[in-house]
């Protein structure tokens, strides 16, 4: 059987997600793996047959995505292209990691795709969603990367086809302790936010990751380090709290390793605020930005001791298996 998966590259989530997933996957036939993006930290140990540029969104470095780079760095005319030329035909199963290439190479030549994705859950009718509805970035999110069959992972299964999170195995075989500094991963802050607005907490140890800095550094009571997911990893095992995006894998690593837990969604990123309303159903607290006006909660989540208990179960293999026997030509 010969097996398409194709990742998103934008961000480094669904590549995690990957690291698991493609031994799966070569267990169960011959896999080529599709990574599109350019945003991506983390390079996967496995052979990529495509390397496409796709629809990355661009990080700013005020707490959102740049809408205006990333419409720049969104080419149309090469877009159409690499859905024309990618060769769809010859595979036997596809499976789309949010990825919008092989997504729209399907749909338009009427093939079968399978989609995986924390989107598809995120964006179910039974997951929970923010109170301010944002029709423009939905539509986005909707049409991306279409599926013909679709299945999720989120913070909590919703429903049979929504999934609890894949955990890394590296994560999963930690031995978590606290050292008592805080991790931070913000990439849609740059280090002179992150310096400014940490450093008002003096106290505390920041332990910093950042996509905006090749070398480390330390000011004050903030290090600034840059993106090695190992270093990053062992960071968040050892720290007393994680601070970060409202992305998917980074909170559900930090809540299965039972880490205290503060998040803040990115501006103009829509699945972000559809994370942010799961995760505060579940009782993890959520700020609008770094501004002086969220400091209180800031200083209060720092004095907090509550950490929200979670339950993620390692069944990747079985879940992957399941959809590739339903699914497999």
């Amino acid at each position: 059987m010969k097996i398409l998966y194709g990742v998103q590259g934008t961000g480094n989530g669904h590549l995690c997600r990957a690291l698991d997933i493609i031994p799966i996957l070569q267990t169960l036939g011959e896999v080529d793996v599709l990574v599109s993006g350019i945003q991506a930290d983390i390079e996967l140990p496995f052979p990529v047959k495509y390397r496409l540029h796709g629809l990355s969104f661009i990080f700013g470095k005020s707490g959102g995505v740049d809408l205006w780079r990333t419409f720049m760095s969104s080419t149309v005319r090469l877009f159409i292209k690499e859905i024309n030329t990618l060769p769809v035909e010859n595979y036997d199963l596809i499976i789309n990691d949010f990825e919008p290439i092989s997504a729209w190479a399907c749909q338009t030549r009427d093939i079968p795709c399978v989609g995986l994705s924390h989107q598809i859950a995120a964006l179910h009718p039974a997951s929970p969603k923010p109170e301010e509805a944002d029709m423009l970035g939905k539509f986005i999110m909707k049409n991306y990367a279409p599926a013909s069959t679709s299945y999720g992972f989120h913070f909590k299964s919703y429903n049979d086809h929504i999934y609890t999170p894949v955990i890394r195995e590296s994560v999963r075989q930690l031995d978590p302790k606290d050292h008592g500094h805080y991790t931070v991963y913000l990439p849609s802050y740059d280090d002179a936010h992150l310096l400014k607005n940490l450093s008002k907490f003096p106290d505390i140890q920041w332990d910093v990751y950042s996509k905006h800095n090749k070398s480390k550094f330390t000011v004050k009571n903030v290090t600034i380090n840059p993106i090695q997911s190992d270093t990053f990893v062992k960071s968040m095992a050892n720290a007393a709290g994680v601070l970060c995006g409202a992305g998917f894998e980074t909170p559900a690593e930090a809540l299965f390793l039972e880490k205290k837990l503060l998040v803040i969604p990115m501006k103009n990123q829509y699945e972000q605020h559809l994370n942010a309303a799961a995760l505060e159903q579940m009782g993890v607290p959520v700020i609008g930005s770094l501004k002086k006006k969220f400091d209180y909660a800031m200083e209060a989540w720092l004095n907090s001791k509550n950490k929200v208990k979670v339950d993620y179960p390692n069944m990747t293999r079985e879940i992957v298996m399941n959809i590739v026997e339903k699914h497999k030509q």
